[in-house]
């Protein structure tokens, strides 16, 4: 099975550095990086008034409805939607089969804009999640299977 590798101190610093280069260089409100079930791996741009956690779930299962209407008109799949809004709109695209990208922004940016941004940045965190998955082959995590009540398997303090 496909899942999330195990991403380490570098792994998140670059995924964290490709979602901030795209929000600053196409005026983004927010760009998230999804477990293809909808649980947010990262984040950055505005925080307050956006709740990310349901976003993330919301989006995976729009993601999921998607690609079930590819295979009606006999599409492989879908690789983005597009949702515009009077105030914001939000592009989602796939990163990899396991994971997504969805990019918040202002509705008066031209959704042009933000895909060209957000091609390069899931290329850029493409690249990261491959090192990671090579790094630790056998290593990752089905986040669908998480206990949520107690996820302290999962996460853990960095060792010296």
């Amino acid at each position: 099975m496909f899942t999330l590798p195990e991403l380490i101190e570098e792994d998140v610093l670059e995924l964290d550095g490709a979602l901030g280069d795209l929000v600053t260089k196409s005026e983004a409100t927010a760009a998230l990086i999804l477990d293809i079930g909808g649980f947010l791996i990262a984040q950055h741009g505005k925080m307050e008034g956006f709740d990310y956690t349901t976003i993330g779930a919301l989006a995976s299962a729009s993601f999921a409805a998607t690609q079930a209407m590819a295979g009606l008109v006999s599409e492989t799949n879908f690789s983005s939607i597009y949702q515009q809004g009077e105030s914001y709109s939000l592009l989602l695209n796939s990163i990899d089969g396991q994971c997504l990208l969805a990019v918040i922004f202002r509705a008066q940016i031209s959704v042009g804009v933000i895909k060209y941004y957000a091609s390069g940045t899931i290329t850029r965190i493409g690249v990261q999640l491959t090192r990671a998955r090579e790094r630790s082959p056998d290593g990752g995590y089905d986040l669908s299977s998480l206990n949520l009540a107690d996820p302290s398997e999962l996460f853990r303090k960095k060792e010296d």
